[in-house]
């Protein structure tokens, strides 16, 4: 045993720490009743900071670099413990290796839905989680509040901590900066940035540590999330909607310039399209005015052209029917109207007809209402004495 102390007492003291984890923020140099010799080595590796602790005193820190420890390496500690003129005999003192290089690790997470009033929505219960990136930027700070006497200090130790800070500064941000529920969703950069100079303010002087980064990443309820899915849909269907009847209305305008030629090819036409014919001439003569009177209809000023005459409506009550004219839906038109049709040829019992109330387009001789138009009487009874 005592060949061991002599052998211990003749070598060299080197106070490192190797670390190959980002997981460890502090670790204590282990030494049997804290005594380091003096010349001791001390190394400080990158991302690492040593601090002497004398009798629970902060004394001396170093940063990355190599160390002789001496008087002058160590005023902090030269001055606790009275070495005028150096010293010779080992000394006593706690070496604690701070971790300062981030940790990039550390997710966190709103325990319980924080709520928030919304213009639109009214209260809504949100969540929110992510990813933190923090590190230690003031070692004795750090050792003060986090240490203590703990050997080491994992990231999981402050983990729990963190998370309550995160989730509390994020309901602050929140009611501070007042954004609804459609901006927690489309801001979410700007928004991540000010909640870590939220969290920065409260780890900073309190326990010495430094927010490089946060992820922030909203969670909406369900129906939330649904309503604006409908509206979105909604707001596609209505310009959809819009280009159909910016397309139907020139396809309409080109119809009109062809009826007025098939109108002059074919002046004997029969009454349905003389009567199209007459409406969509008239149409097409209003909208051929304005453009000679200066410029297209939707460069003027959006004035009410007055009606033309028109035959007065059906009697209310009665019963219309629209009518498949060369693939385009004539009408209404009366049963009186239709009758006629049927005279001139126009209508017969194939053609296609639709009356509200009918589930589907039906040939018109298929219409309860409409067969008597198309049967012929039955031939007179013979005369008495024939």
């Amino acid at each position: 045993m005592g060949v061991i102390s002599k052998l211990k007492g003749e070598l060299v003291d080197i106070i490192e720490w190797f670390d190959d984890s980002r997981t460890t923020l502090a670790w204590r140099f282990p030494r049997y009743q804290n005594e380091i010799k003096n010349g001791a080595q001390l190394i400080v590796r990158e991302g690492q900071r040593a601090v002497f602790v004398y009798r629970g005193q902060i004394a001396d820190q170093f940063g990355p670099g190599n160390y002789q420890l001496t008087t002058e390496a160590l005023p902090i500690m030269s001055t606790l413990q009275g070495w005028k003129h150096g010293f010779n005999s080992p000394f006593r003192s706690e070496v604690y290796f701070i971790n300062t290089r981030p940790v990039t690790e550390l997710r966190w997470g709103t325990p319980n839905p924080i709520t928030i009033r919304d213009p639109d929505f009214k209260l809504v219960h949100v969540r929110a989680n992510g990813m933190c990136v923090v590190r230690v930027a003031d070692p004795e700070i750090f050792l003060r509040q986090i240490i203590g006497t703990d050997s080491t200090v994992q990231v999981d130790e402050i983990a729990e901590l963190l998370r309550r800070i995160i989730s509390q500064a994020f309901a602050d941000m929140v009611i501070e900066t007042k954004v609804g529920v459609l901006d927690l969703q489309g801001r979410v950069g700007e928004l991540s940035a000010r909640l870590r100079d939220f969290v920065a303010d409260r780890v900073d002087d309190e326990y010495g540590l430094a927010i490089d980064d946060i992820l922030l990443n909203v969670s909406l309820p369900d129906e939330i999330t649904a309503a604006i899915t409908r509206g979105v849909a909604r707001g596609v269907e209505e310009q959809g909607f819009l280009n159909q009847v910016d397309d139907m209305q020139r396809y309409q305008q080109g119809k009109l310039g062809e009826a007025m030629v098939a109108g002059a090819a074919n002046p004997g036409g029969s009454s349905v399209g003389d009567f199209l014919g007459a409406g969509m001439g008239m149409a097409f003569g209003q909208q051929m005015g304005g453009m000679v009177a200066g410029a297209p209809q939707s460069a003027q000023p959006q004035q009410q052209a007055p009606a033309p005459a028109a035959a007065p409506p059906p009697l209310p009550g009665a019963v219309t029917y629209h009518v498949d004219q060369n693939g385009q839906a004539g009408g209404p038109f009366t049963v009186a109207q239709l009758q006629s049709f049927v005279a001139a040829g126009t209508l017969t019992p194939a053609t296609l007809v639709w009356s509200a109330g009918m589930a589907e387009w039906s040939a018109a001789g298929q219409v309860p209402a409409l067969t008597g138009l198309f049967s012929s009487p039955p031939p007179l009874p013979p005369r008495p004495g024939a």
